[in-house]
């Protein structure tokens, strides 16, 4: 059998559910035999089209960012994304990451990002802290050989700019992880039974089998009864290597599930896209609150607010449709809402706050699409 090519997918449409094939890797670098994720290419696209947004926002002065510190500014967001995201993950998720060594690159488990575990309230608290660093400004000499600093603004400004930019990255971000079928949605039909239309088999769900009867019991690997288990086995022992092992031959099936589809879809459980709902939610419902919020002059970190409670709120109402994180077994869910459910709902009484605060503070209105264009200097806001 051919495998198929890294980025491409053999669809198959059941009479039900629909069986995600899709691959992790776009493409290979031939002569370096690097192969090229869809995850990693979604921060890269991430990053590249909030730069557009920087650079549009400070040419037509609706920020204070000079147009020619774009990039300084970006080099922050992009430190404060990665790092924040790699730290709340490895902090909240997987903390023994902080113990494991390899003798191999990169080495330590905290930094072996190419292995995947990035968190988004992670990477929130990064590009709040690259909002203070570049509300800070940059120092430059004067012509008369004094030192003055230049897009120094307050870090609720920056903020604003940040909350508009960030939404295509987590449509980015979300499409990615539909793509690696990560972060499982709840099942609405059992194994081998058929599911709505609009429901997604994932063959990685069977990553948490062993081998006969050998099941993981913190994986999102659902019981299969024995006749189903039956069909499994027989599967994965017909593409299985000799002296290959039960887990290297799931992943055999894993990797071609769509020369599989027939005897997969009697095999998986079908669920909600949740990737898809969140991708919706974060990627173009907070967009639009973004946008709107910017439309007219309002006070420094009003944009921000309006991100934090509406990213929190849809956040907290996605995550009802995705299982909570494996590694925790029952401990996954605190009163019944997931980790990411309550950091969220954290996320919107900081919003909360930071609007109560934004609206009762003596600073002037600024921005908005209509009225400021042209109208700012560097240095009218300030701290």
């Amino acid at each position: 059998m051919i495998d198929p090519q890294p980025g491409q997918s053999d669809a198959v449409f059941t009479l039900a559910a629909w069986l995600h094939t899709f691959t992790p890797t776009a493409f290979e670098i031939p002569w370096l035999g690097l192969p090229i994720r869809w995850y990693g290419m979604s921060y890269i696209a991430a990053f590249m089209i909030g730069a557009l947004i920087l650079t549009t926002l400070a040419k037509r002065r609706l920020v204070l960012i000079p147009p020619d510190r774009v990039w300084d500014a970006m080099f922050a967001v992009i430190l404060g994304t990665v790092l924040g995201g790699r730290l709340g993950y490895v902090l909240v998720y997987d903390p023994a990451l902080l113990t494991q060594f390899t003798p191999s690159p990169p080495w330590w488990g905290l930094l072996a990002i190419n292995r995947g575990g990035m968190a988004s309230h992670g990477g929130l608290i990064g590009l709040v802290t690259a909002a203070w660093w570049v509300s800070r400004g940059w120092k430059v000499e004067g012509g008369d050989g004094q030192t003055v600093v230049i897009g120094k603004s307050s870090t609720l400004h920056v903020m604003d700019a940040l909350a508009v930019m960030a939404p295509p990255g987590l449509l980015l971000g979300r499409g990615a992880n539909f793509i690696n079928g990560e972060l499982l949605g709840a099942i609405v039909a059992a194994p081998g039974k058929p599911g709505p239309w609009w429901s997604v088999q994932f063959p990685q769900e069977l990553r948490g089998w062993m081998g006969p009867g050998q099941r993981d019991e913190l994986s999102h690997t659902p019981a299969l009864t024995p006749e189903v288990e039956a069909r499994l086995w027989t599967l994965v022992d017909s593409v299985r290597l000799p002296g290959e092992t039960w887990a290297a031959g799931i992943e055999r099936v894993t990797a071609r599930a769509g020369k599989h589809g027939a005897e997969l879809s009697q095999i998986l459980s079908s669920r909600h896209p949740s990737q898809l709902y969140q991708a919706v939610a974060e990627g173009l419902l907070v967009g639009a609150v973004c946008w709107l919020a910017w439309a007219k002059p309002r006070k420094p970190g009003v944009v921000a607010a309006w991100f934090f409670i509406s990213y929190g709120v849809l956040r907290v109402v996605t995550e009802l449709w995705r299982l909570p994180d494996a590694q925790f077994g029952a401990a996954g869910r605190i009163m019944g809402l997931s980790r990411g459910q309550w950091l969220s709902a954290a996320m919107v009484a900081v919003g909360v706050g930071i609007l109560l605060y934004a609206v009762r503070s003596g600073r002037e209105k600024l921005g908005g699409w209509w009225g400021a264009r042209g109208k700012w200097r560097s240095g009218e806001v300030a701290e």
